[in-house]
């Protein structure tokens, strides 16, 4: 009798009315092009939840499925196996039944970490199945005594200055002393402090020393939290620590400097971008946490409406011109051109990028440094890149003149041309590049459309709530018709463990798509003001960046006061 063949995932989600056809083609192209696992690619572009691909994967490999919100793993269970294992492999021990150890595991296909659980724990092992992001929270509240012992590391280096300090012992001795020794109290700060950022899905760290403290605050979601006070007296072995880690000069104190730091937190390799600026209480340090996964999210998760979505892949599949992405410093322009060059990452299409710096490296892209302090500038590489035959070219950021007319020049040669530009709508983009000294007629002819972005936190799924209140200012300032909330909506998040009360979980983004047109190329060639432009964009179809995102609040994906924060600022032209 023939053995019966084990059912295709995909085909389980559509079974279950999940998915659809067309949208399990275009996961599994992208789960190939990424080389990542079809369930992952499925829940980073939003088709399906991390629960649904759990359950589905349960019901693929005849496993029981378990939901880690509604069992309780018992505490004895626990000590049967290291806690190191638990943590490095997200496993959970459930107990002993003849002979055999039950274990909860997240990946089924995952067989070398099987086999070594088997020879670590000398057992042979039967699975149940949970979504790694349960486990990982059951092992964050349960096993994780972090803030205890973090205070205790503190005392235990405090009273280490303390002793150096009575023995009239230079402070940053103290600190260089401790580079090879992992036991050493500050090294154990310093590598607490990381793996907390990182657990907490922060982007970056600050070291912010004070008169009389050092604060740490970490970026969670865009928003600034503080972790930490320490005492005055444990800043420079704190600092000097970090220097040492990022390969900075330890002496160089009057300069800013720049250093990296590669960590390997959870079982994924993490960079670490280390910038210190001296100040008046001492130098300020910065760790910008960058990971890779982070940016390898997928079009279509990156929060864009349907019809901005589809507007989208056809603007990146045109064989020339510029497409412009602009936005204020960490409002996600990076990520969106790096989900674009993905889609368009094949073997027959060849990729060329000038960054500065370069933070994350793709597979199959060509990637340049700049480096202006031997000539390596963007116009540089440009010329250079221009002559290695690219069908793409992405420019880090259009800064000034020569490379706005580089890119252009490449533009009308017949290159399709990314970059990005700090304006704060799409339709300033045109203005600023006429502004910059670029021809009217080169503006209007090479750019195909410009896009606008910032990025909004996202209400927290565990504990969102209707608002039964809405504040009627914001509704006010938001410019909400009455037959716009009719039979809508509006949702808050009250604070939860899993967003660690905050009320939100992630960010999305809200997008400002301009598309040329002749009117609005016609525009751009008589030099027209900018609310004569952004009008005709308006009339044209463009959404601006207040409407997507108040589109956002009544779909219950952010709230009133995101939008505000991010949009209201903006001036809105009514069609």
């Amino acid at each position: 009798m023939a053995k019966k063949r084990k059912k295709l995932l995909g085909d389980i989600l559509i079974g279950w009315g999940l998915l659809d056809e067309e949208r399990l083609k275009k996961a599994i192209k992208q789960a190939e092009g990424n080389h990542r696992r079809l369930g992952e690619t499925l829940v980073e572009m939003g088709l399906v939840e991390e629960e649904q691909v759990t359950k589905a994967m349960a019901t693929q490999f005849s496993l029981e499925y378990v939901d880690l919100d509604h069992h309780v793993v018992d505490k004895t269970a626990l000590e049967l196996m290291p806690d190191e294992l638990i943590r490095r492999h997200y496993v959970l021990p459930m107990g002993k039944e003849n002979g055999r150890l039950k274990i909860i595991i997240h990946d089924p296909l995952d067989l070398d970490t099987m086999d070594l659980l088997r020879f670590r724990l000398n057992s042979e092992l039967e699975c149940a199945l949970a979504s790694k992001s349960k486990i990982k929270r059951y092992i964050d509240t349960f096993l994780d005594k972090f803030n205890s012992s973090l205070d205790a590391t503190v005392d235990e280096l405090h009273k280490s200055i303390d002793a150096s300090i009575d023995a009239s012992i230079d402070i940053d001795a103290v600190a260089s002393s401790a580079i090879d020794d992992e036991s050493a109290p500050v090294v154990k700060l310093i590598n607490k402090l990381i793996k907390e950022a990182v657990k907490l899905r922060a982007s970056d760290i600050h070291v912010e020393p004070m008169a009389n403290r050092v604060r740490i605050r970490y970026r969670i979601d865009g928003a600034c939290v503080e972790r930490d006070n320490l005492p005055k007296q444990l800043q420079s072995v704190v600092v000097t620590r970090l220097k040492i880690m990022s390969g900075m000069d330890i002496a160089e104190k009057r300069m800013p400097q720049d250093g990296r730091i590669k960590m390997t937190i959870g079982g994924s390799d993490i960079d670490f971008r280390v910038s210190s600026l001296p100040g008046y209480h001492g130098p300020s340090v910065v760790l910008r946490i960058l990971r890779p996964e982070s940016v390898r999210v997928g079009i279509p998760a990156l929060g864009f409406a349907q019809d901005d979505y589809e507007r989208f892949l056809k603007i990146i599949k045109r064989p020339n011109g510029i497409f412009l992405v602009t936005g204020p410093t960490g409002s996600g322009k990076t990520t969106t051109l790096y989900a674009a060059l993905q889609e368009l990452n094949r073997p027959d299409k060849k990729i060329i990028t000038a960054e500065d710096p370069v933070e994350y490296n793709f597979t199959g892209m060509n990637q340049c440094q700049v480096k202006t302090e031997i000539g390596l500038t963007f116009a540089a590489i440009l010329r250079s890149m221009l002559r290695q035959a690219p069908n793409i070219i992405l420019v880090g950021e259009i800064r000034d003149l020569e490379v706005a007319e580089i890119a252009i020049q490449a533009a009308l040669t017949g290159h399709l041309v990314f970059s990005t530009l700090h304006t704060n709508d799409a339709p300033s983009a045109i203005t600023r590049l006429i502004d910059m000294g670029v021809k009217p007629f080169l503006v209007a002819s090479a750019i195909q459309a410009i896009m606008a972005q910032r990025l909004v936190r996202v209400i927290c799924k565990d504990c969102r709530t209707v608002l039964t209140d809405p504040d009627p200012k914001l509704l006010s300032l938001l410019r909400y018709k009455k037959e716009q909330l009719e039979n809508k909506s509006v949702y808050h998040g009250v604070g939860c463990p899993r967003c660690h009360e905050s009320g939100y979980h992630g960010r999305l983004g809200i997008f400002e798509m301009l598309l040329m047109n002749s009117e609005i190329r016609e525009l751009a060639f008589r030099c027209e003001p900018l609310n004569r432009i952004r009008h005709a964009a308006i009339v044209s179809g463009m959404r601006t960046l207040m409407e997507d995102g108040k589109m956002k609040v009544l779909e219950g994906i952010t709230t009133l006061e995101e939008v505000a924060r991010v949009a209201l600022s903006e001036t809105e032209v009514e069609g």
